[in-house]
């Protein structure tokens, strides 16, 4: 396994024989989004028809941070990069609720935030969102419903449910209050959703809570530090085909 970061001028390697690439995706990416422009980039600079790419874990369009591209014959590993513990810093937006959980739709104000303090915060973090919790995933999800995507029906506004999953929060700390919004860093595990931990706080701080802003700084051993964005990449190739 190779390993491509920032600070390497990327070659002319054959990628097919398994390659990682670190990416900081941007806001409004999606995953596959990147995950192509990858592909379309390799196969162009390496002159071949096909070559297979992949990902260790999907980050939403208004995610941004760390996502581990896959290369060639690392995609039979992609799965392993997926069961890694992930770590985030979240922005919570305290006092309003939105259907998706996040900024993707409109907020609706619905409880006080006057009298929320610092202490409270951190004894229900404490208390109910660390460890093993059941959590149920947004309605505005990719999880499949009678083989349609969640988000396709929450759009269409069809009535669905989705099942409650175990998942394990290994750590969480509050970083700043400065109310309506917070700043929290969360380190948990495949199939967690941060914007159902959000909007599960605003529950049990009875003031709703929707997510804000969302940075994936690591998955597994690697971290954000070492990646870079899909246009220094390209940027890299270009400056290669050059020498």
């Amino acid at each position: 396994m190779i390993v491509t970061n920032k600070t390497e001028n990327i070659s002319a390697l054959d990628y097919a024989d398994g390659q990682i690439i670190l990416i900081n995706k941007d806001l409004n990416w999606t995953s596959f989004d990147v995950a192509n422009k990858i592909k379309y980039l390799l196969t162009r600079r390496l002159k071949i028809k096909k070559i297979k790419v992949g990902h260790g874990g999907t980050l939403d369009p208004l995610a941004t941070g760390l996502m581990i591209v896959c290369i060639g014959k690392e995609t039979k590993n992609q799965i392993n990069y997926q069961s890694d513990t992930k770590e985030y810093i979240a922005k919570i937006t305290l006092g309003s609720t939105t259907p998706s959980y996040d900024m993707e739709t409109e907020a609706t104000i619905c409880g006080s935030v006057e009298n929320i303090t610092k202490d409270q915060i951190e004894s229900v973090l404490a208390s109910t969102f660390t460890g093993k919790i059941m959590q149920r995933p947004p309605l505005y999800s990719a999880k499949f419903v009678n083989g349609k995507r969640a988000y396709e029906l929450a759009r269409e506004g069809k009535e669905h449910e989705l099942e409650a999953q175990e998942i394990t929060i290994s750590a969480i700390t509050l970083h700043s209050v400065a109310l309506p919004e917070i700043e929290i860093s969360v380190s948990c595990s495949k199939g967690t959703y941060i914007r159902s931990l959000a909007n599960d706080l605003g529950k049990e701080l009875g003031c709703g809570a929707y997510l804000s802003g969302l940075v994936r700084t690591a998955s597994g051993k690697f971290r954000i530090e070492d990646a870079m964005t899909v246009q220094e990449f390209e940027q890299n190739f270009a400056l290669t085909d050059n020498n």
